[in-house]
């Protein structure tokens, strides 16, 4: 009983209050009230694809929004073959046929939210790591109408980490508020990323704990991540993201 009361404190301070924090910012700031009204355009926020003939590969993240947003980061995949004059973009959606091909700009807003870089990597890194990155996203197994759920997932961000972690050389994590990105969509109960750099234990999403060089540690709870990475100086914050002295 008294290990009982003690992780029930620490939920409470560790994930809890946080959220309940978030949720109140949320509530009182100005936001889209639907779809509809919000902004989908391009944010600028890439390279004009046809100004340079390099290769990229960008994994981009932006808040959602909805009654997500208090909480949750969209994420996404934007490719641009070397010589290409145009971005090509992947995400994952919870209607219709849920992985999507260009169905936004590149770089465009969310919900009205601005996206930001996670990862961008461009030449000779980015021309090797591109057909690695189309060839899992064309085996992704939750592809298909029926596919999507929004937690504990698969979800948009399901996705995009299930690439990140099946592509040795990306060499990142989506966001600590990418909720669904701890989602096993490998299908294991613990799993070893391919290029050995992160043990991963998930109960099916809904709790798990994450340690390795790419991440620190973190445990994860209901979605919620919360922990430290101490390569990067850096502390997790459930439902507010990372934040750390040399990057996130």
């Amino acid at each position: 009983m008294h290990l009982l009361k003690w992780l029930s404190v620490v939920v409470v301070a560790v994930y809890l209050l946080p959220t309940a924090l978030a949720a109140l910012l949320w509530w009182t700031s100005e936001r889209p009230l639907s779809w509809r009204q919000a902004d989908w355009s391009s944010a600028s926020l890439l390279p004009i694809a046809s100004t340079n003939g390099d290769a990229a590969l960008y994994i981009l993240a932006a808040r959602t929004g909805g009654l997500k947003g208090a909480l949750a980061d969209h994420s996404w995949i934007v490719i641009k073959d070397k010589g290409a004059s145009a971005y090509e973009r992947w995400d994952k959606v919870g209607w219709g046929t849920p992985v999507r091909r260009n169905s936004q700009p590149a770089d465009g807003r969310w919900y009205s939210n601005d996206p930001r870089v996670v990862v961008g990597i461009t030449g000779a890194r980015a021309e090797a790591l591109i057909p690695k990155v189309r060839a899992v996203i064309a085996a992704y197994p939750y592809a298909e109408r029926g596919g999507y759920a929004l937690f504990p997932g698969p979800n948009s961000n399901t996705f995009v980490a299930h690439v990140m972690r099946a592509v040795p050389g990306i060499d990142a994590t989506l966001p600590a508020a990418a909720v669904g990105r701890d989602y096993p969509s490998e299908g294991r109960f613990l799993s070893i990323d391919p290029d050995r750099q992160e043990l991963r234990l998930s109960l099916w999403g809904y709790a798990g704990i994450v340690a390795g060089w790419k991440s620190g540690l973190e445990v994860n709870f209901l979605g919620l991540v919360a922990g430290i990475d101490p390569w990067r100086l850096a502390v997790k914050v459930p439902a507010f993201g990372t934040y750390a002295l040399l990057g996130a």
